[in-house]
């Protein structure tokens, strides 16, 4: 009686101790219409799919037409491999140069010049860099970017994995108040009311929203990071961002405690590992980080069910 007491004991023990946490598939990231050229890397055993960035303009490029001939090229050419794809619908940009959004967005004076000024982090060491953002918080802008989600919605839902709306993150030129009608307050409720429309617009597909900072925040100051987390595990929405740097002091003290935090509650977790990403170095080795030490990270810390893998990623070259 006594050996069996002790090895029932034994398999409680086994049976209370967590599963070990799966590692993250792999996908790799790439532009609209470079899928093709990347084949390659896409056929490898080791790669589950694809994360492809689509422009605004691209999307729709005169005002309610609608052109995902881009969208369903790729789609093409990851169902034929049995892969998975993945869309950004990305509505910012960081180079000077780089307006993408429609026409219509930037000469009609209800849309206030549609973009505005940002400034932007290219990478460890790198030059402080200026770029774009649409004007969410103009309801007039905001009110276009949701048309597009629900035409997206109506061609591809249930046909690509997922959707993900781009990062939280955004540095003005402008200050509160600015002519433009920028405000904190004002730009955070409009990226929550298009995280709700996203949901709205895709019933099967995963639906993620990139979170990492919000402007005028630091650590949780004005609850911004908390209500859009609290949001996402409401709405069932997934959550994600465009760099993977363990232990980060700036994502340390924004938005990384709380995937730690919701890991088991969020649908999907899927962040991404740009180029930017690749030039930082771990501290404690003076290197660049690994493969290994990312992807430790990624899934012991922050719960990342997918990594989307810039194809400038050394392992990928390398192997």
């Amino acid at each position: 009686m006594h050996r069996i007491a002790i090895a029932l004991i034994f398999w409680l023990a086994i049976l209370a101790t967590p599963a070990a946490a799966k590692d993250p598939r792999n996908f790799i990231y790439t532009g609209a219409g470079e899928l093709q050229a990347r084949i390659d890397l896409l056929d490898r055993p080791d790669i589950e799919g694809a994360q492809v960035v689509y422009t605004w303009r691209m999307l729709e490029p005169e005002k309610g037409e609608y052109d995902f001939s881009a969208i369903e090229a790729d789609l093409a050419l990851t169902n034929a491999r049995g892969k998975d794809l993945f869309a950004q619908i990305q509505d910012r940009f960081f180079l000077p140069t780089a307006r993408h959004v429609p026409q219509y967005l930037l000469d009609d004076p209800e849309y206030d010049g549609g973009l505005a000024r940002q400034y932007d982090n290219p990478g460890e060491g790198e030059p402080v860099g200026q770029g774009w953002t649409a004007m969410h918080w103009n309801p007039a802008v905001r009110a276009r970017f949701q048309a597009l989600l629900a035409a997206l919605g109506e061609r591809f839902d249930g046909r690509i994995l997922g959707v993900n709306l781009p990062e939280s993150s955004f540095d003005p030129l402008a200050q509160d108040g600015d002519e433009n009608g920028f405000t904190c307050d004002a730009y955070f409720d409009a990226l929550l009311d298009n995280m709700r429309a996203a949901r709205a617009a895709f019933g099967e597909t995963h639906v993620v929203q990139y979170l990492n900072f919000w402007p005028c925040e630091w650590d949780n100051d004005h609850r911004y990071m908390e209500r859009a987390f609290a949001l996402a595990v409401e709405q069932g929405i997934g959550a994600g961002g465009p760099d993977i740097v363990p232990h980060r002091r700036a994502q340390m003290k924004n938005s990384y405690p709380f995937f730690n935090r919701h890991k088991d509650d969020l649908p999907l977790i899927a962040m991404a590992i740009q180029e930017p990403t690749l030039t930082y170095t771990n501290p404690e080795t003076g290197a660049k980080f690994t493969r290994e030490e990312f992807v430790a990270f990624a899934r012991d810390y922050l719960g990342v069910d997918i990594i989307f893998w810039s194809v400038e990623a050394p392992w990928l070259a390398a192997e």
